[in-house]
């Protein structure tokens, strides 16, 4: 039995109106992530080297320190593997998590408490904002099926300790403590005793496990990575001849990992699960960037928590700046990592909307241009 509204509203609010308050004055968000970014860097060789102490603005940050991809990235993360976390983090690392290694090599990655605690509460948010915004708290009252890959997969030298870590979507699962409230079914653990593989075999062995486990149980939603979702229902389709509608009644799926969610992947997701909302959410192994606002097809950004910038062809801007239309290359501040390029490519839809469309490669930009000039259009 739920409390009442009133109750509901002061449990939830915390998590969503720090970021309510960022979209409606993103300039003002975005400095003040800056000011409290500068200062943790400060504590860290890196952040010394390049004059964290002495940044003031937001042009002294983009003259003071360089943009980095993943390469460079990980030059500095050895260092922290061998000299320890003040090399480049201000904090040490809980963990270490890889990546799906769905465009390339996994990379991997630390994860520090201030990092961790992100994950958790930006990741929250698509939930609570779909369930305050449609006032739809049935929501919490069933399970959410865990679809996640395996936290445990492999080991490496730390400062020399050996360090066990695994897939970072299974990892935030284990250890986020939203999961321990909102019933997250089969637990992580059960996911991990089924071994560390991804094969064909690995997954139908998870997918049995979740299917077994949530047949006679209130499933109200998914949440996960997209193609993973997609693969759990058509298993259950292949193996035991019904769609997941047919054996639950789920009220949203919260969708995460992949570009072109609400389009690619949307109307094939509602043949399975039924004609509910697909809320999206732009996440990866760095961090819970944005999530989707309302009914438009699109993400806004966690102001609050990370500071975003783009590198377009006529500079680099930041996110909130960019104007209908124009679109680049991501750069993200986080708790762990300045300045950094991620990968992916986004467009501004206007009003503190965006769509991330693809990584940053040579045929992503060519069919986006071809995309633009022919065919497409923002809703």
């Amino acid at each position: 039995m739920l409390p009442n509204e009133d109750t509901i509203n002061s449990i939830l609010n915390p998590y969503v109106q720090p970021w309510y308050d960022a979209i409606e004055n993103p300039v003002k968000a975005q400095e003040k992530v800056l000011a409290d970014l500068v200062n943790k860097y400060s504590e860290t060789e890196y952040g010394s080297r390049h004059k964290a102490a002495e940044t003031r603005s937001i042009s002294d940050y983009q003259l003071n320190f360089p943009i980095i991809n993943y390469a460079e990235l990980n030059k500095h993360l050895e260092k922290v593997k061998k000299r320890g976390f003040k090399a480049f983090l201000y904090e040490p690392p809980q963990c270490w998590v890889m990546t799906r290694g769905s465009t390339g090599n996994s990379k991997v990655l630390p994860a520090t408490q201030s990092h961790l605690k992100q994950i958790y509460s930006c990741g929250a948010r698509a939930l609570i904002n779909y369930a305050l915004r449609t006032k739809n708290f049935e929501v919490f009252l069933g399970v959410i099926l865990n679809l996640n890959f395996p936290s445990s997969v492999h080991t490496m030298n730390v400062d020399g300790e050996e360090v066990s870590y695994g897939y970072s979507s299974g990892t935030y699962a284990r250890l986020n403590p939203m999961f321990e409230r909102v019933s997250l079914l089969p637990r992580q653990e059960e996911i991990d005793k089924l071994g560390s593989g991804i094969s064909r075999k690995d997954w139908e062995k998870r997918f049995d496990l979740v299917y077994q486990q949530a047949l006679n149980q209130n499933v109200t939603a998914a949440m996960g990575v997209t193609p993973v979702i997609l693969s759990f229902a058509r298993y259950i389709k292949n193996k035991y001849g019904k769609v997941p509608c047919d054996i639950w009644k789920p009220q949203a799926l919260f969708c995460t990992s992949v570009r072109k969610i609400q389009f690619k992947y949307g109307p094939i997701l509602k043949k399975y699960y039924g004609d509910i909302p697909i809320v999206e959410m732009y996440t990866a192994t760095e961090g819970v960037f944005g999530q989707q606002l309302d009914d438009l097809p699109y993400i806004t950004p966690n102001y609050d928590a990370y500071v975003f910038e783009v590198a377009t062809g006529k500079g680099v801007k930041y996110l909130h700046e960019l104007k209908r239309g124009e679109w680049g290359r991501l750069i993200i501040s986080s708790c762990m990592f300045p300045r950094y390029e991620i990968g992916d490519l986004i467009e501004a839809a206007g009003k503190n909307y965006y769509r991330v469309f693809g990584r940053n490669n040579a045929s992503t930009i060519l069919e986006h241009k071809l995309y633009r000039a022919f065919i497409g259009r923002l809703i």
